[in-house]
C-alpha cells in the first residue's frame, strides 16, 4: 500500500508540474507574435537612426545665426529617444514579457508624438531656410560662405526629416505589433486543473 500511495504521489506531481509548463507557454505564446515580426533588426534600424540624429545634432547646434532644429534641441531628445525605442525592442526580443513590451508601447507612442513636434519645426526650419537661400542667390552683398552654410543646413534637416518620417513608419508597425499582442494577453482564457491529491489509506490491525 505504501508503494502505492508514493506512486500516485509521484504521478501527481509530475502532472502539475506539467500543467504549470503548459499554463507558461499558454501565458506566454501571444507575445510570440510581437517577437515573431522581428523588433531586434527594427530595433537596430531605429537606434541606428537615433545616432545619426544624436551626431548631426553637434553641427545643427553651432549654428547661432540660421534657424535649425538645433534651437530647441530637437536632434539630442529625439536621438534619445529613438536610441531607448530601439534598445527596449532589442532587449523585448532576448526577454519578452507583458512587462517590457508594455514598456515598448509607451515608448514608441512617446517617440513618435516626438516626431510630430520635431517634423512641424523641421518644416519652418526648411521654408526660412529656402528663403535665406534665395536671399543669399540673389542679392550680391552676401558672400558665397553664406550661401554655403544655408545649403548645408538645409541638406542637414532635409536628411533629418526624412529619416524621422522613416522612422515614425517603423514606430507604428511596432505599435500595432505590440498592441495585438496586448491585447491576446489579456482576452486569453487559461483553464488550469489541480488534480487533488489522493489521501493516504491506512492498514487497520
Amino acid at each position: 500500500m505504501e508503494s502505492t500511495d508514493s506512486t500516485r504521489e509521484r504521478a501527481t506531481g509530475k502532472d502539475v508540474k506539467q500543467d504549470a509548463n503548459n499554463t507558461v507557454l499558454m501565458s506566454s505564446k501571444p507575445l510570440h507574435r510581437f517577437i515573431k515580426n522581428e523588433p531586434k533588426s527594427l530595433g537596430i534600424v531605429i537606434v541606428i537612426f537615433g545616432c545619426a540624429e544624436l551626431l548631426m545634432g553637434f553641427n545643427l547646434a553651432t549654428e547661432n545665426e540660421i534657424y535649425n532644429s538645433g534651437r530647441i534641441y530637437i536632434p539630442f531628445w529625439q536621438g534619445l529617444l529613438f536610441l531607448v525605442s530601439g534598445s527596449l525592442s532589442i532587449y523585448t526580443e532576448v526577454h519578452p514579457s507583458k512587462k517590457t513590451v508594455t514598456a515598448c508601447l509607451a515608448m514608441y507612442v512617446v517617440s513618435i508624438l516626438g516626431i510630430v513636434v520635431s517634423c512641424g519645426y523641421r518644416i519652418f526650419c526648411l521654408s526660412h531656410l529656402s528663403y535665406l537661400h534665395f536671399r543669399s542667390y540673389y542679392y550680391s552683398r552676401y558672400d558665397h560662405w553664406d550661401l554655403y552654410r544655408v545649403m548645408q543646413n538645409s541638406g542637414i534637416e532635409g536628411i533629418l526629416f526624412t529619416s524621422s518620417l522613416c522612422v515614425s513608419v517603423i514606430l507604428i508597425l511596432l505599435c500595432v505589433f505590440a498592441r495585438s499582442a496586448l491585447k491576446s494577453t489579456r482576452t486569453q482564457v487559461i483553464v488550469q486543473r489541480i488534480p487533488a491529491a489522493p489521501q493516504s489509506e491506512t492498514q487497520s490491525i
